[in-house]
């Protein structure tokens, strides 16, 4: 039986990240863009799991695809849906991401390649994290989730505290104001206010 090839989903996963990562950039409509957005943290979930890595997917499903889409959907509710025409020039934008980008890529070379027996990652650490991952975490191939889900639990539940603070401190933020909210009767003395100043222009036109 042939044996399953992680590249089988691996190409098909980076191609739509990047589609998905021009469509953020292109698109004009503000509800989609986060739709999108969401979409991308999705895809990137699912390929931090193809690559054994299951507490960082999780990670990036929680946060990226689930408190950051609720926040920007409730920034949306406070602002407007269209991005707004920008006069300036991209290209400065333009150079200064080609420029980061080619540095970060010029910073990969040195990096050993993917599973590399080795690399300095897997000749410096303790070695007990090695041999006992299997036997600890029943099984479990993925030594980084073995050091954050077991060896460094706490550690990790205090990080997850810190990122669920952030967010209801967040939501607090974009809460709206009771101050701020009209009754209905200044709703409808908006309104009649409004119909008053319509009826005005019309009259002026005449």
């Amino acid at each position: 039986m042939m044996e399953f090839q992680p590249w089988i989903l691996e190409i098909p996963i980076l191609a739509l990240l990047a589609i998905t990562a021009v469509a953020v950039a292109r698109v004009r409509d503000l509800w989609a863009a986060v739709m999108f957005t969401g979409i991308y943290s999705f895809l990137g979930a699912s390929w931090m799991l193809i690559l054994d890595a299951p507490d960082v997917a999780f990670t990036e499903a929680a946060v990226g695809a689930g408190i950051s889409t609720v926040l920007l959907l409730g920034t949306l509710a406070l602002t407007g849906k269209k991005e707004k025409p920008t006069t300036a020039s991209p290209l400065l934008p333009l150079a200064v991401v080609l420029v980061t980008g080619g540095a970060l890529v010029y910073g990969t070379l040195d990096m050993p390649y993917f599973g590399d027996p080795n690399a300095p990652v897997h000749q410096y650490p303790d070695p007990g994290f090695v041999e006992k991952s299997m036997h600890d975490m029943h099984g479990l191939p993925n030594v980084v989730t073995s050091v954050l889900a077991g060896y460094r639990g706490y550690d990790t539940l205090g990080e997850t505290a810190v990122i669920f603070t952030a967010g209801i401190a967040v939501l607090l933020i974009l809460r709206p104001n009771k101050d701020d909210d009209f009754s209905d009767a200044d709703l409808k003395s908006s309104r009649k206010e409004r119909k008053a100043r319509r009826k005005k222009r019309k009259r002026g036109r005449k």
